[in-house]
């Protein structure tokens, strides 16, 4: 049965504890008073906010559905969301009240599998009236029944079910049961067709996030993550990334036109899985390294009402599209729909202007891949070997990355001066510390935790053991962990050596400070640790600066009317950033700032507090003074936090670093800055005070303005 809203109904959190890495599953009622601080942030890590806030989609969806259910008909809506869709399609409806009381076929069915957006939904359609208008159904659309979940087929689907690839978020399936058994024959529906798109480029910046071989052949240190012959031992997934290539379009030289792919119908039954070849003329010479990719969505049955996630330098060669500003989205930044690229493989394919390509497509269910025709194939790594590990583009890029593996072998070798035949662990998921440690010190014996990484840890470093000159009989991976390490585990020797990058596989997208789990982790050895340990690294400091920062803030700023509905109820469990009450704070983000839209640094760097590694861990605050040096209008704070691995190394993850998330403080109100002698500007410094606290992990953020 679908959801009745009672208040027994009840779901399951999973709640992470980002300095231990635990997570535990907390029981979350279905009756919770609306404003209970441990509702709050229940989705302010998703991208509903940023979707809600994009204007252009609103407006799309609302003509195409205005176009569409011109009168009383059943219209269901999968995926509902808040129910934007689904109070668009009553509204749509409402001119014909008179027929709709009089038989049941006028009616809209909002399914919703997940239900703290459930729980929002109805709040929205209460708060705009619509409450015995949209019957909310809490299931997957793949477990609705007629006759028992929903009356009779539906007339009208609208869904919104599109990821940045477009088939992620199971598009293809949804659409097959809903034709199956949901919809009527020959079905109206909004959207009514996707087509996505592809283009051929070269990017130097693109390929450091996919070679990791040849990068760290050019760095010529003896260190080799992936050594020759066993260069797929690590690597990044076959697979789409979504990326906002606008970012970079000064570094990325193009090699074809625009070229059309696949077509996706929503009005009727998709195949599961379908392969084309594309054959494209190169306009360039030069060398392949990625396919940028996205969709077109046609919103209408007519072809007048598109939506497009294009990058903003392309136009679209198919006589379908009329001109650039036919389509909504190419020109508004938005997070939650990016391009998508997928990477060559090898060292890419060498070109020459007006060759011809041919380029194998192919979907699944749920992904688009791709396959050039060159005579370099790459051998077949769908399978999993048990030494093979998947890192994210960034992380292979910064293994790749002369300057950082430099600095840190620097560091080791300095260390390893000090002691005659350490005892070293390494506390992370870190990858080139044990291979480092045990190739520059053959007399230390390495163990390495591997929290997330495990089993495939250990089997990776055995496999790249002999290309790294060093013996396993020196380096272990704990197969079992218990939560503190005993001299049992070291083999009764005290650890001389601790260090950690830090990273933990995994948690790329957490904030810079929930890598403090370094911090506690070091504090649980202490019992284990020597005198006169060295730990890497040494210290963090927690550094910030004020930016221009337009298009972030626009797309977290609370909502309020969408296309004619009231939205306000979602701002705080959305967890809205801009425009809240005095009395709220929104939450940090975790972004790479490069990626962010428009940007501009208006201030210097400011340190505002230390964390002191080699003490146990222990809450800590810390103030600085912020002063502009730039006018224009403040968006917020940006915050990263800075490694020392020892006295006079320093490993920096702020904004100018492209591999690295920082956090984002938005303001709740754009503040126009500017330095000494400017005018009409609001402030010239602000002070930020922040507080950690070591129980919980969390940064208090506070700011004032002078």
């Amino acid at each position: 049965m679908g959801s009745s809203g009672s208040a027994a109904q009840r779901m399951f959190q999973l709640k992470l504890d980002p300095l231990t890495g635990n997570s535990e599953w907390v029981v979350i009622e279905e009756n919770e008073a609306p404003q209970e601080e441990s509702q709050k942030p229940l989705l302010a890590t998703t991208s509903y906010l940023d979707m809600l806030n994009d204007s252009c989609r609103n407006r799309a969806f609302r003509q195409a559905i205005d176009k569409t259910v011109t009168n009383a008909c059943h219209v269901l809506d999968i995926g509902a969301g808040t129910g934007l869709l689904s109070m668009m399609a009553a509204r749509a409806m409402s001119h014909d009240d008179s027929s709709t009381s009089s038989c049941s076929k006028g009616r809209v069915t909002a399914c919703e599998s997940y239900l703290p957006m459930v729980k929002l939904m109805r709040k929205v359609l209460r708060a705009n009236g619509l409450e015995k208008k949209v019957r909310v159904i809490n299931k997957r659309s793949d477990e609705l029944e007629v006759g028992v979940d929903i009356s009779s087929r539906a007339d009208v689907l609208v869904s919104e079910i599109l990821d940045s690839e477009l088939l992620g978020e199971g598009l293809i399936p949804t659409l097959q049961h809903a034709h199956d058994n949901l919809l009527v024959e020959n079905p109206q529906t909004v959207p009514y067709r996707a087509t996505t798109y592809g283009q051929l480029v070269e990017s130097t910046c693109l390929w450091k996030l996919r070679d990791l071989f040849n990068n760290e052949a050019k760095a010529l240190d003896g260190v080799y993550l992936v050594p020759s012959g066993a260069d797929t031992v690590l690597q990044i997934k076959e697979q789409q990334f979504a990326m906002h290539c606008d970012a970079i379009k000064e570094e990325i030289k193009l090699l074809s036109e625009p070229f059309k792919v696949f077509d996706f119908e929503f009005w009727k039954r998709p195949e599961s899985y379908r392969e084309t070849k594309v054959h494209i003329k190169a306009t360039n010479d030069g060398t392949i390294h990625a396919v940028v990719s996205w969709w077109l969505l046609q919103l209408d049955n007519e072809g007048t009402i598109f939506y497009c996630t294009g990058p903003r330098w392309i136009c679209h060669p198919s006589s379908e599209t009329k001109s650039k500003s036919s389509f909504p989205g190419m020109d508004n930044w938005c997070d939650h729909w990016k391009q998508c690229v997928w990477f060559l493989p090898e060292k890419g394919l060498s070109v020459h202007k007006d060759q011809e390509i041919c380029l194998g497509a192919s979907h699944t269910e749920t992904s688009i891949s791709y396959k050039v025709t060159t005579p370099l194939e790459k051998k077949d790594v769908g399978h999993c070997e048990p030494a093979q590990i998947f890192l994210s583009p960034e992380r292979i890029a910064i293994y790749g990355d002369s300057n950082w593996r430099c600095a840190m072998l620097n560091v080791i070798k300095n260390a390893l001066q000090q002691e005659v035949s350490p005892m070293c662990v390494v506390v992370d998921d870190s990858l080139f510390l044990p291979v480092a440690v045990a190739n520059l010190a053959k007399s230390s014996h390495v163990i390495a935790l591997f929290p997330g990484l495990r089993e495939k840890g250990a089997h990776y470093l055995q496999a790249v053991a002999s290309a790294n000159f060093y013996s396993m009989d020196h380096l272990e991976v704990l197969r079992t962990r218990n939560q503190q390490l005993t001299m049992l585990d070291t083999h009764q020797r005290k650890v001389d050596l601790l260090v950690g990058e830090p990273f933990y596989y995994g948690s790329e997208n957490v904030l810079p400070w929930q890598n403090l789990r370094f911090w506690k982790e070091r504090t649980m050895l202490d019992p284990i640790l020597s005198k006169n340990v060295l730990i890497m690294p040494c210290k963090g400091i927690l550094r910030a600066c004020a930016m221009y920062l337009p298009d972030l803030w626009r797309s977290r700023c609370c909502l309020q009317d969408i296309e004619g509905f009231d939205h306000s109820v979602v701002n705080s469990t959305l967890g809205a950033c801009g425009d809240l009450p005095a009395d709220e704070e929104g939450p940090c983000l975790s972004f790479s700032i490069w990626q962010c839209g428009e940007s501009k640094r208006l201030s210097d760097t400011v340190s505002i507090m230390e964390f002191d590694f080699l003490k146990p861990i222990s809450s800590c605050s810390g103030t600085a003074q912020v002063v502009f040096t730039e006018s224009g209008i403040c968006h917020g704070f940006v915050l990263w936090i800075d490694s020392m691995m020892d006295c006079s190394t320093e490993l920096s993850t702020g904004p100018d670093k492209r591999y690295w998330k920082q956090a984002v403080k938005l303001l709740k109100k754009p503040v126009a800055v500017g330095s000494r002698g400017s005018t009409l500007v609001d402030c010239y410094s602000t002070e930020i005070k922040v507080s950690f606290d070591h129980s919980s992990g969390d940064l208090d953020i506070k700011y004032t303005y002078s």
